[in-house]
């Protein structure tokens, strides 16, 4: 009796260790800088994430269909082919594009985006292309890549799609093309191509920089070139304010001060977009406006109402500073020993007479 008890518990702790085994093995997607955003209809292109999150720290995002359970390959493909004309007739009406599922998560967090998607009919899918449309402001300024899964056929027309739905990305190299001929190598395929694209995890990936008005504060996810790391620079040493006027109801501009690097690209400006214009003027947008500028960042979050009110949209003589976030400055504080025992705000500005209330001395907090 005692030894059929034993043999029952041992049979009961051998499923458990096998289940945790099984557990272990699935592919686990980590906290990361990267998003993996992807659609899939046959199971490929979950498979080819699956594979990738075992090699990537990344998060992963799926695009789902708002209308479930509909077989766009029935009758010679006769419906995706229906919701691809639809796009290819009206690229610019959202309209065109069919519904998808609410999507949660937030672009902001994110620098590195990889888009995994299959081709319909030498096509990007339409499920991917509505998200893209949907996301192209919120995407623009990341870093883009981009891997395409189909049985046989050329990506070249994917490849177009992407670039026509996200035309203010940073592409990172050339899409992977996975198919039936290559789908047996596609663990070895994605880490050659991985090790090509340099998605760094540089410090930029998640700086940001406070934009304070009449005493709101609101963040700027700035992206990372030679414009903002010489902004960051200059904001370590204290903050800066300026005085913004609004221009054609669709920004407040005007002088930093100094001039900063520019890296210039035509921009189709979005709300909450932050430019540099001719390497010494910032502009925010409320509205949209498209010309030559250099991207330093993004303020998200705001409905178009409320990110015009932040900004006094339609005012004169703005005052505007910009600062580094308190953990910024004092990063900055605890690696200079010249500037131990200065004193800043809670804005990271610099203070040399300073009353009672809170300030930053040496990296920490410190009540006068």
């Amino acid at each position: 009796m005692y030894r059929q008890i034993i043999i029952l518990l041992s049979i009961l702790l051998m499923g458990c260790s096998t289940e945790n085994e099984a557990q272990e093995s699935n592919p686990v997607v980590n906290k990361g800088k990267t998003l993996i955003v992807y659609y899939s209809y046959t199971g490929n292109c979950s498979a080819i994430v699956n594979t990738m999150t075992k090699q990537l720290e990344a998060d992963v995002l799926e695009v789902q269909p708002a209308e479930k359970g509909l077989k766009y390959e029935a009758n010679n493909y006769a419906l995706g082919t229906q919701l691809l004309n639809a796009i290819k007739a009206n690229p610019n009406d959202g309209n065109s594009y069919p519904a998808i599922d609410p999507v949660q998560t937030s672009l902001d967090s994110y620098q590195n985006v990889i888009i995994v998607t299959p081709l319909w009919w030498s096509q990007m899918a339409a499920i991917m292309q509505s998200y893209l449309f949907q996301n192209a402001s919120k995407l623009s300024g990341k870093n883009v890549a981009l891997v395409v899964s189909s049985h046989s056929s050329g990506i070249s027309g994917v490849v177009a799609d992407a670039k026509r739905l996200l035309p203010d990305v940073t592409w990172m190299g050339d899409a992977l093309w996975i198919n039936n001929s290559n789908r047996s190598k596609t663990a070895s395929l994605l880490q050659d191509w991985l090790k090509k694209l340099n998605f760094k995890q540089s410090n930029m990936e998640t700086q940001t920089m406070n934009l304070t008005i009449d005493g709101k504060v609101q963040a700027v996810t700035l992206v990372d070139n030679a414009a903002t790391q010489a902004l960051v620079a200059k904001l370590q040493e204290g903050a800066v304010t300026v005085t913004l006027n609004t221009n054609g109801d669709f920004e407040i501009w005007g002088s930093l001060g100094f001039s900063l690097p520019t890296s210039n690209e035509y921009i189709n400006g979005q709300p909450g977009d932050v430019v540099l214009y001719g390497g010494s003027n910032i502009c925010i947008f409320y509205g949209s406006n498209s010309y030559s500028y250099t991207r330093l960042g993004k303020i998200a979050g705001l409905s178009a109402d409320e990110l015009k009110a932040f900004l006094k949209g339609g005012q004169s003589n703005i005052s505007v500073t910009l600062s580094l976030p308190v953990s910024s400055v004092s990063a900055h504080l605890v690696n200079d020993s010249k500037e131990k025992d200065i004193l800043y705000s809670l804005n990271g500005q610099r203070v040399d007479n300073p009353s009672r209330g809170i300030y930053i001395k040496k990296g920490k907090k410190v009540v006068l």
